[in-house]
């Protein structure tokens, strides 16, 4: 398999993380996660795991930039992914 596949699968599953950390960090009163960090891990590559990572834990699901740049997120990403890897998808 491609490593840059295996890279994305892994920094997707971070981003996914992060969002479950930043929940519990929440529900606890504790240090949150800046906003602008997890937009930035979001279309750094990361869109997939952080949307998923949103619902998955309902965190920032009420918030409307999160409503929208979560899902832009993460089909620029795929977007690119299909543009700079065509043929190794399948």
């Amino acid at each position: 398999m491609d490593y840059l596949l295996i890279a994305l699968a892994i920094w997707n599953i971070l981003t996914f993380l992060l969002m479950g950390y930043d929940k519990y960090q929440a529900i606890h009163n504790h240090w949150r996660v800046p906003e602008k960090t997890l937009l930035t891990a979001a279309f750094a590559m990361g869109g997939v795991g952080c949307w998923a990572g949103s619902y998955i834990f309902r965190h920032k699901t009420r918030k409307t930039v999160f409503r929208v740049l979560l899902p832009l997120a993460a089909l620029l990403n795929m977007g690119l992914i299909v543009l700079v890897l065509p043929g190794r998808l399948l």
